[in-house]
């Protein structure tokens, strides 16, 4: 195991009705605020209406920019700095899922920082003061709400990356599931497919001796899959919403990565979907993690082997055949639940593999757990095709 430093500071209000507690949790940490959501459900939901009202009650002050989409823009995250500065905003409520709290997070970020907000993500400048953010969070899925990342989108360079810093590390994250239970079957789906992927970039190491956070990350996956099937049937049931959005946090706070050397080259391969074709993340992660799987298994066989056992219950003759089966129930798994595994499924061709491939490794090699190159991308692109 190697060292680590763990702090995650974000507050968790959790359970029916904790909306409510908006207004006063706002008034805690800011005065002049700036109320950042999407295109419309929240008003549609009446959730706004509640927001609206408990920051009136709380006595807040503050302005709005709506508009967030899936893949958040850097167009809106420009925007919201310069109203921000324009009206000396000194928090950020968030109302929304992963794209809205990582927009807001990048104004964050932005509103301090003397150059082009770009720059933080194409030249990876740390963050070295932001503006504070608080979530009422709507869809179970990026973990956002309480981790310390930040990704977004330039449509322009057909480029989308991330950030990471403490600094960016929500105060507080409002997470009720009854607001979760409007959500489309497909966008269930596609967040159990993101908190999943989360997981499997902690899992997948060459870190010895880590028994414990192994356990951590196959219970994890253990309960994601039940209660995703569960709440699947029975979408309006409180409890599998519950479990499944408090496993969508502890997949993405940093708990399961403790000790341990993480990966996270599925997502960046994924992001450059994305970018280029706006697809879902989670759909995109559905077909990117099982391919990432088929290239790079051999690697470390025995550690494909623990996961199908200990998180699909198969056993077979051998770890290589234990392996594969592994891989092949994670794929059957996101068939079930309704998400593509291939690119075709998602309308792409290998039109844009190769700068795909060329943009993703720019700034060097992908991953630790396998470290891949420009080529090593472009096969993993070219098994996810069918």
């Amino acid at each position: 195991m190697q060292n680590f430093t763990f702090q995650c500071a974000t507050k968790i209000i959790f359970g029916k009705g904790t909306e409510s507690h908006a207004g006063e949790e706002t008034s805690n940490n800011g005065k002049r605020v700036l109320l950042h959501y999407g295109v419309g459900h929240i008003k549609k939901s009446g959730l706004y209406g509640k927001i609206v009202d408990s920051l009136n009650r709380a006595g807040v002050n503050f302005i709005e920019l709506s508009g967030v989409v899936p893949n958040p823009r850097l167009e809106l995250v420009e925007e919201g700095i310069k109203m921000c500065r324009e009206n000396k905003i000194d928090f950020i409520l968030a109302v929304g899922g992963g794209s809205v709290i990582d927009s807001a997070k990048a104004i964050a970020a932005g509103f301090y920082y003397k150059g082009d907000v770009w720059e933080l993500f194409s030249k990876q400048i740390p963050v070295e003061k932001a503006l504070p953010v608080g979530v009422v969070l709507t869809i179970p899925a990026a973990g956002s709400e309480a981790s310390m990342g930040c990704v977004i989108t330039n449509s322009n360079e057909c480029r989308k990356i991330s950030i990471n810093s403490q600094q960016l590390r929500p105060v507080f994250a409002i997470m009720n599931p009854e607001l979760t239970i409007s959500l489309p079957d497909y966008q269930t789906a596609c967040g159990i497919a993101d908190m999943m992927a989360h997981t499997f970039e902690r899992y997948f190491t060459n870190t010895p001796s880590v028994d414990f956070t192994d356990k951590l990350c196959e219970a994890t996956l253990r309960s994601i899959i039940k209660n995703a099937r569960l709440v699947l049937k029975e979408p309006e049931n409180y409890d599998y919403r519950a479990e499944i959005m408090w496993a969508s946090t502890i997949a993405h706070n940093g708990l399961l990565g403790t000790g341990r050397e993480e990966d996270w080259a599925s997502h960046r391969i994924e992001h450059e979907l994305s970018a280029f074709y706006d697809v879902a993340h989670g759909a995109g992660l559905a077909v990117i993690v099982p391919a990432w799987m088929d290239y790079v298994w051999k690697h470390n066989t025995k550690r494909f082997a623990q996961f199908a056992q200990e998180v699909f219950g198969i056993s077979a003759k051998d770890d290589r055949e234990t392996a594969l089966k592994g891989i092949k129930a994670l794929r059957d798994f996101f068939k079930e639940i309704g998400l593509p595994v291939t690119l075709h499924e998602l309308k792409i061709d290998d039109a844009n593999l190769e700068k795909m491939a060329k943009l993703c490794t720019s700034s060097g090699h992908l991953g630790s757990f396998v470290k891949l190159k420009e080529e090593d991308v472009l096969r993993i692109y070219e098994l996810a095709l069918k």
